[in-house]
């Protein structure tokens, strides 16, 4: 059984506990208020008498107190609505990762199979919870001292936003109780990235990675390392302006610390294996920066001399590699010594460390197969690998491991199955938080989500079927059974959708036709398009008489008008012509512009900048470019007709891949921007997949609309599914799996 202790447990806090909001002049009380509340509204708190109040039989009122305030900051920010955005996110709404850990076991040679039941959960079951580090029972957060807890410091994104929490867990044969304090002030908790946690060994300082920065250069990722001083909140920037650095790591000391960087010639555009180099620096304030290894990510240390990192060797397997850096020597690549550890066969990656422990590692694999990633043990003295998650959940996934710091336990991360009373729920639509005021993101649990006109329903796909639903979640209906992308409402006939049937990420000539779907009436689809050569993502004048949309008739893709009702069969014109790809188009409210993604920049590089034209065929200009070789996709004008949103890799890639579950693009985020190109605005920061995003007519407020249903249906990396294949020429590589629409 397991009791999250809440509010209540800031009475069982020492008066040695310390919280970085907290001033002498605060109770605990005072730092959770401070803590949990929007700088808008700390003020009204902070002077509030209740909110003051520390005696334990007042806190029920004041806990009434606090619900009233936060009504008012909540109706406040309501006062200053404008606009809603809805998107998708590739698997995420399944992930409901927790934190769990296992027992290392003692003797590997004699050892007894793991059970379930020596599974501890370590996190809450609110929202997702990944990327744990273990701290060390002597770090300097001063806890209770009866029966040691476990400590952990974790990212997780309850709220609408990703943040780090410390926990602190002590646990009976009976009941397992929580301490949980987030570790960032308010103004560090926006809406950017959190990532990779962990604390110097005095307990003093919370390193991390975030992506607040905007390095102001197209394509370029915005994450960098920082330090947050816990008592002060004092912040620095410890990675280079201009540099971009994922996975860091402490050293044991705490002296130095490591990380997967591209240092200054940035990311290229890769997803599978970054090209990235281990660099390491000085902990308390980023200087004496070394590259010591070229072609590595995911460094962890065992002592301030030896770190371990991952790899794709020339044979293509995904490997575990030592450096050990000299003790005599200025660092750099040249002096450091770097072997391969783990042997081909299997793909072994995201290791993890202890400190001063030679003994073993621990490390994700895929088992040529198995369709799941799981943790293993590799022992470094005999080569021999220990199986651990598999004995007790085979048939899932668990990503990045963590050891504690006496070698006993392993931690991950993995989706925690079916939801329960105590866990959050699948949504609907989930509230991400936004960086924009008086505008709300939702994240929607299918694809290529788009609202009716009136803004009270949502048509989507779910690869196959087509599928429409009130936006309260209620009255779900399938329309369609058919394999089908990209939605439009028609915006003069109620009920009406316009809707692309037939085989995604497929050539000019594949059988691609437009629909009509009446969703009121039933038997009502009507074919518009007749040649069947890649006709997709239509999107209807705002006077319901035309659609534009793109087709492969041609030999290349290209955008074209058509009657609305009754399709090509009454009336079509071409809009743009020529070798090239333009698709994904869309028609302003006020009927002036059709923007449109195309790679006529350089046709067939896979690059796309958004372009806008007059439905005559006239006034064509370039809106957005996505730096070299980038990619805009998906624009969507707003309910007003001066901005498009749309989905881009302008921000580059926020963290590696490989630790997370598949995404196609894991560099894809969601944007704004003005009609005459400027006011570029990222509004998501994570590093998932997030794409075809859609305005909503009416404003939404930041509220969850829960949905349910079964969990974990997402994948694993589908290119840790191509195992490399042994010829009697050497070794080749499978072909990635992956196109573009």
């Amino acid at each position: 059984m397991q009791k999250d202790i809440g509010w209540a447990h800031f009475y069982h806090l020492e008066k040695s506990t310390k919280m970085p909001w907290l001033s002498n002049n605060h109770s605990a009380d005072d730092a959770l208020l401070l803590a949990i509340f929007p700088d808008s509204c700390r003020e009204t708190l902070a002077h509030s008498a209740p909110a003051r109040m520390k005696t334990r039989h007042l806190l029920n009122d004041l806990c009434l107190v606090v619900l009233v305030l936060a009504l008012g900051c909540a109706a406040e920010e309501d006062s200053t609505s404008t606009a809603s955005i809805i998107f998708t996110t590739l698997g995420r709404a399944s992930y409901a990762f927790d934190i769990y850990s296992l027992p290392v076991p003692v003797q590997q040679q004699q050892q007894q199979p793991l059970s379930p039941s020596q599974e501890l959960l370590l996190t809450d079951g609110h929202s997702v919870n990944f990327n744990g580090h273990f701290l060390s029972n002597s770090s300097a957060i001063q806890l209770p001292k009866h029966s040691p807890p476990l400590q952990l410091v974790y990212v997780t994104e309850r709220n609408g936003y990703p943040t780090i929490f410390y926990d602190a867990i002590y646990s009976s044969s009976m009941v397992s109780n929580r301490i949980q304090i987030p570790l960032l002030s308010n103004h560090l908790s926006d809406a950017s990235i959190k990532d990779k946690p962990s604390v110097t060994p005095d307990g003093q300082y919370l390193l991390y990675v975030s992506s607040h920065e905007n390095p102001g250069v197209p394509r370029a990722s915005w994450t960098a390392v920082y330090s947050t001083q816990l008592e002060s909140g004092l912040t620095q920037r410890l990675t280079p302006y201009g540099v971009a650095d994922f996975s860091p790591s402490l050293s044991p000391s705490g002296l130095w610390t490591a990380v997967a960087s591209y240092g200054p010639h940035g990311w290229a555009g890769e997803v599978e294996d970054l090209t990235t180099d281990i660099y390491v620096f000085l902990t308390h304030d980023g200087t004496h920066r070394f590259k010591i290894v070229e072609h590595g990510g995911w460094p962890t240390w065992v002592d301030d001399r030896t770190l371990y990192f991952h790899r794709r060797g020339q044979d293509h397997w995904w490997s575990i590699y030592r450096a050990i850096l000299p003790s005599n020597a200025p660092f750099s690549v040249d002096s450091v010594f770097v072997e391969r550890v783990t042997p081909p066969g299997l793909h072994a990656f995201t290791p993890a460390t202890s400190p001063g422990n030679n003994n073993f590692i621990a490390v994700a694999t895929r088992r040529p197969g198995s369709n799941f990633r799981h943790i293993e043990l590799f022992d470094l003295a005999s080569n021999e690998f220990t199986e651990l998650t598999r004995l007790v959940s085979p048939n899932s996934h668990h990503l990045n491991p963590f050891i504690s710091p006496d070698s006993t336990r392993v931690g991950y991360h993995k989706c925690r199955g079916e939801p329960n009373a105590h866990s959050t729920p699948q949504f609907f639509l989930e509230n991400v938080r936004s960086p924009v005021p008086g505008l709300t993101l939702f994240r929607f649990v299918g694809s290529f989500p788009v609202f009716s006109p009136s803004g009270d329903r949502i048509a989507y796909v779910e690869m196959p079927g087509v599928y429409v639903v009130n936006r309260d979640g209620s009255n779900l209906r399938k329309v369609s059974n058919a394999m089908a992308f990209s939605t439009a409402w028609d915006r003069v006939r109620p009920g009406v959708i316009y809707t692309a049937i037939g085989e995604t990420f497929a050539p000019e000539s594949s059988q691609v036709d437009i629909v009509s779907i009446d969703v009121d009436h039933e038997n009502s689809v009507k074919r518009l398009t007749l040649d069947g050569k890649n006709n997709a993502f239509p999107s209807p004048s705002p006077d319901g008489k035309w659609i534009v949309f793109r087709s492969g008739r041609s030999g290349h893709k290209n955008l074209y008008i058509m009657d609305a009702v009754d399709g090509e069969k009454k009336e079509l014109r071409r809009l743009t012509e020529g070798p090239w790809t333009d698709t994904m188009c869309n028609w302003s409210p006020d009927g002036e512009w059709i923007a449109f993604a195309s790679d006529r920049h350089d046709p067939g590089s896979g690059s796309f900048e958004i372009y806008l034209i007059h439905p005559n065929g006239t006034g064509l200009r370039k809106l957005i470019q996505s730096g070299s070789g980038g990619r805009t996709n998906h624009p969507y004008f707003s309910p007003d007709g001066k901005s498009l949103t749309f989905t881009s890799d302008y921000a580059g890639i926020s963290a590696e891949p490989i630790s997370n579950p598949h995404h196609y693009q894991p560099y894809g985020e969601i944007f704004t921007v003005r009609l005459d190109g400027s006011g570029i605005k990222r509004l998501t920061h994570n590093s998932y997949e997030d794409g075809t995003p859609a305005w909503s007519p009416k404003y939404m407020p930041p509220v969850n609309v829960p949905k349910g249903g079964p969990y974990c249906s997402f994948d694993d990396c589908h290119w840790l599914n191509n195992m490399p294949i042994s010829t009697a020429f050497g070794v080749s590589k499978a072909k990635p799996q992956c196109a573009a629409l």
